[in-house]
């Protein structure tokens, strides 16, 4: 993974960032220190913190400011991990145990609450009004997304258009103000802060698509997940909503029978219908689409390595396999 050329080009600055948020995860508290050195350290892909990096080196940032941001942003995407491993129940992710499962879901919630009041101690530190509404913003936002899908959870009857919001508050969010704060600590002007945002908001929507598209398709030992475990919480993600407006009325009824009553019972008859349906192709063209725009948006961007790595992060969000 980290052999791609966007983690190539920033190498020592993701030393730096992790150097920093093994310096910022300590706590007196035994139990803080534990879970959440476990969550951070348990892989992941580290994308929010590199988009943070790339956006800034893309500006011409040269400083240092930019390793805490982007362990900011880290740290609010690891406690939004572990309060979503508590709601949805599970007991895997990346390949390994979730917290909740190790530690139990009160040590994961509470310790979740630390990493989102340490992010804040260290937006503060950074001392920009700018930054820190952008930050605030968002993690507001994403809270919001969390309780939409909540809401959502068991519905059949969500559209395309209720679930595309749920994706843009719950995970596109945070890509967008990634890369926004990494043009403002660039002091790009309003016009390439805004293409940012808009760049990280379509990247992060195709990149969850596409994770759509692997809870169905993708090999176990890659993706690090249960097969269907989006349909076993009762999620109607883009698949199945394609499914239930596509397919014949069996390959609906199957499906809507499935979201309504979760589990794993109906997962064979939802998967033949899902692949019958066209359904993945359906959802990976959409994100080829969100990919497509996020790549247009840095067209006022001036060129440089940095730029081509974010370019090369829309290809890497439609075409991964984990």
């Amino acid at each position: 993974m980290r052999s791609q050329q966007f983690y190539n080009l920033i190498e020592s600055d993701m030393k730096a960032v992790d150097a920093v948020i093994r310096q910022r995860l300590h706590s007196d508290v035994v139990l803080v220190r534990r879970v959440a050195e476990y969550i951070v350290q348990s892989g992941g892909k580290r994308l929010r913190p590199a988009l943070v990096l790339l956006s800034a080196g893309a500006l011409g940032y040269r400083g240092t400011h930019h390793h805490e941001l982007a362990a900011v942003i880290e740290f609010i995407h690891t406690a939004t991990l572990l309060h979503d491993d508590v709601v949805d129940a599970s007991d895997l992710r990346r390949g390994r145990q979730t917290a909740n499962a190790i530690f139990g879901d009160s040590a994961s919630v509470l310790v979740g609450d630390f990493l989102y009041s340490r992010a804040f101690q260290m937006m503060v530190a950074v001392n920009d009004m700018r930054i820190m509404r952008v930050l605030s913003d968002a993690t507001n936002v994403i809270a919001e997304g969390e309780v939409l899908q909540l809401m959502n959870c068991h519905d059949p009857d969500l559209d395309e258009t209720g679930y595309l919001q749920v994706i843009r508050y719950k995970t596109a969010k945070l890509f967008e103000a990634a890369a926004q704060v990494g043009a403002i600590i660039g002091g790009a002007n309003p016009a390439i802060e805004q293409a940012m945002a808009v760049y990280g908001a379509h990247l992060g929507t195709a990149f969850q698509l596409i994770d759509d598209v692997l809870d169905y398709s993708g090999a176990e030992v890659e993706t690090g997940k249960h097969l269907g475990d989006d349909l076993a919480e009762g999620k109607p993600t883009l698949p199945l909503i394609f499914v239930l407006k596509n397919g014949s009325a069996d390959q609906a009824a199957s499906v809507r029978r499935a979201i309504q009553n979760g589990g794993r019972d109906d997962l064979p008859e939802v998967l033949a219908a899902i692949r019958g349906t066209g359904a993945l192709e359906y959802a990976k063209q959409k994100a080829a689409i969100e990919a497509q725009r996020a790549a247009v948006a840095l067209d006022v961007v001036p060129a440089s390595q940095y730029r081509d790595s974010l370019l090369e992060l829309c290809l890497f969000a439609v075409a991964r396999t984990h």
